[in-house]
């Protein structure tokens, strides 16, 4: 197979061996700790942008699933193609094995030209990420020449946001999803609830829509960017309707409520991270994708700190003291083993 490097901003290299498509590609380098997951994980529109480290040694053994109906939502992934910009991994699987799989990963990630590198030391890699935080990088096949390229200077959320608002379902009650790279599973978690989901762009002005309620989706890159949205949820707190922010979606609304956000060092990205709710102190088991917090020092005085992370102490939700307006950090719909979370779909729809 023929030769592959990361490249990191600092000059480090890690080399080894291409799959996939033999292209370059530049972004930004995170890593997930998930042992399970990749279908999803590579097409959940919050990783537009990155090339993804995955951790754990061995992946691509249970193939890639079939491609679903478009209009059930791509039951197996969580958008309608692979969204990250490249995928680096100790050793990938080709002789993989599973009753769903239609085609390996390579072939897949070839089909959506999409490069990957295996070979490569991603316990050694991680640590560096670790301590020097999240860099930018780039795949380099057979010693092409590309720039780096930090997508967090785009506008991520409008160019994975849907473009005309589309309807799901046929429940009595409807909630606007406001689309800034929602995964597939949140619009399934509604539907699924007998809800009615009206899904309509980043930059919609939805406040004129009769709807039940409003949830703010999750997406890639710096919620600071998705302007349109800060000022429509902002108009939207003077009213009562419920407002459910997931992700990005939570600190769109800490922002919109006078919050500040801020870039974390490397990111949460994986399964089983630890939440703590304020007051229970019960601890839930999260699935997470995302760069950055909420600082909850900059929180108004009508809104609570709800979730924070047990690792680190960083934000994982903030709620309003007495309107029905709560924001989650971490992935309810997210279900790689434990769904401990979704309640908080049930809690929302109580409150529409």
């Amino acid at each position: 197979m023929p030769g592959a490097k990361l490249v990191l901003k600092d000059g480090s290299e890690f080399e080894g061996f291409s799959f996939g498509s033999e292209t370059s590609m530049a972004g930004e380098v995170v890593f997930n700790t998930g042992m399970v997951g990749y279908p999803e994980t590579m097409t959940d529109p919050s990783y537009r942008g990155q090339i993804l480290v995955l951790t754990y040694p061995l992946v691509g053994n249970y193939g890639v699933p079939g491609d679903a109906n478009p209009e059930e939502l791509f039951k197996n992934f969580e958008s309608d193609k692979i969204q990250i910009q490249g995928l680096i991994v100790s050793e990938q699987c080709e002789g993989f094995s599973h009753w769903s799989a239609k085609q390996s990963l390579s072939d897949w990630m070839k089909k959506n030209n999409i490069p990957g590198i295996f070979g490569v030391d991603t316990r050694e890699l991680t640590k560096k990420l670790r301590s020097s935080g999240t860099m930018l990088g780039k795949i380099v096949v057979e010693n092409t020449t590309i720039d780096f390229e930090d997508p967090n200077l785009r506008n991520l959320a409008a160019e994975v946001s849907v473009k005309e608002p589309v309807r799901y379902g046929a429940g009595e009650k409807t909630v606007i999803v406001v689309d800034c790279g929602v995964k597939n599973n949140i619009i399934r978690s509604f539907v699924n609830r007998g809800i009615s989901v009206l899904r309509v762009p980043w930059n919609y002005n939805f406040l004129e829509e009769k709807a039940d309620g409003i949830l703010i989706s999750n997406g890639p890159g710096d919620p600071k960017m998705c302007t349109d949205t800060i000022a429509n949820v902002r108009s939207a707190l003077a009213g009562n309707r419920s407002i459910l922010g997931i992700c990005l979606g939570s600190q769109i609304l800490s922002l919109a409520a006078g919050a500040n956000t801020y870039k974390l060092k490397y990111g949460h990205r994986g399964q089983n991270q630890p939440c703590v709710e304020m007051g229970t102190k019960k601890c839930f088991i999260t699935s997470q994708n995302h760069g950055f917090a909420v600082d909850t020092k900059t929180l108004p005085q009508d809104w609570r700190e709800w979730f924070t992370n047990d690792n680190d102490g960083t934000n994982e939700g903030i709620i309003h003291i007495s309107k029905p307006f709560f924001g989650a950090q971490f992935h309810p719909e997210g279900a790689p083993g434990p769904d401990d979370s979704e309640f908080i779909f049930d809690m929302f729809i109580r409150t529409l």
